[in-house]
């Protein structure tokens, strides 16, 4: 099975330029299945031998394992990834993964920081130092744009367009899209350029550690937790919050979901309706200016 499993991740690297991170995790989610197969039947086992019961037993085995739903769900995705794979190249001739059926996800709100958050945080970050700026102008952009972490520190100085307020993002998929940032994010990215200083001319990254090199996605999350203690926050909001948050302003404020869904990049409006929650406030306001009796 080993040899099997490297050539799917080949095919998800060469083929569909998967990203690093889609592929330590397909790594991860294949590695445990070949470790519950050795446990469980003790050998690494021809995967044209495995039949459905077998990978429902797996996913019993999952749930009786406390992963939480969704990661079962991802891991029993990546298994049907690996025998659509096994499939179409006929190295099996039946899929059967086909009819694993995902654990109920519970119903999750996404966190929130209300507009009045967002303004405390960035105002509480200190500009005394470069570093300063670049916070800034980098935690402007993410909420700004309603980028994904990823997405944030794979922007390259190349991809702005300051003067139409515009970026290049290359999001889940290698997929490319052009989103507005806004004006403060354009002018707190214009101070933080002037102090740049990459570690040499080959690094085309936008946000940069004191190193001069590419900011990674723990970075952000380690910069945001700092800020967010400064600025007297909640510690559990993360990166993805301030996206949470960009798309549910929008919303209340009156944009369309369609609209919002082409700001965050999703493939289906399915995956923006989570954001067609409103706040208690944003309730009793409609309220208030609909009912002719309130």
């Amino acid at each position: 099975m080993r040899a099997s499993v490297q050539l799917f991740l080949n095919h998800l690297r060469v083929e569909r330029q998967s990203s690093a991170h889609t592929l330590r995790s397909y790594e991860d989610d294949l590695a445990v299945f070949e470790r519950f197969l050795k446990d469980t039947f003790g050998d690494d086992m021809d995967p044209a031998t495995l039949d459905a019961q077998r990978l429902r037993r797996y996913s019993a085995w999952l749930t009786g394992q406390g992963y939480a739903a969704s990661t079962v769900a991802r891991r029993l995705a990546s298994l049907r990834s690996y025998f659509r794979f096994l499939r179409r190249s006929g190295d099996v001739q039946a899929d059967p993964a086909a009819g694993l059926r995902n654990p109920k996800q519970p119903k999750r709100l996404p966190k929130l920081l209300r507009i009045e958050d967002v303004v405390q945080l960035l105002d509480a970050i200190p500009l005394d130092t470069s570093l300063g700026e670049r916070d800034r102008a980098m935690f402007e952009t993410l909420y700004g744009g309603g980028l994904r972490v990823g997405e944030l520190v794979g922007l390259d100085v190349g991809d702005l367009d300051v003067e139409q307020e515009l970026m290049r993002v290359r999001g889940k998929g290698r997929r490319e899209r052009l989103s507005p940032i806004g004006a403060m994010a354009v002018y707190w990215i214009r101070r933080y350029l002037t102090s740049r200083v990459a570690r040499d001319g080959s690094v085309r990254a936008l946000f940069l550690n004191r190193y001069g090199d590419r900011l990674t996605s723990r970075s952000v999350g380690r910069l945001l937790e700092e800020h967010l203690a400064r600025a007297g926050l909640r510690g559990d909001a993360s990166p993805h919050t301030l996206r949470h948050s960009f798309a549910t302003h929008l919303l209340d404020r009156g944009a369309d979901l369609r609209s919002v869904q082409e700001l965050l990049g999703h493939r289906n409006l399915t995956t923006t309706q989570i954001y067609t929650h409103v706040t208690r406030e944003r309730i009793l306001d409609i309220y208030h200016e609909a009912h002719p009796r309130a």
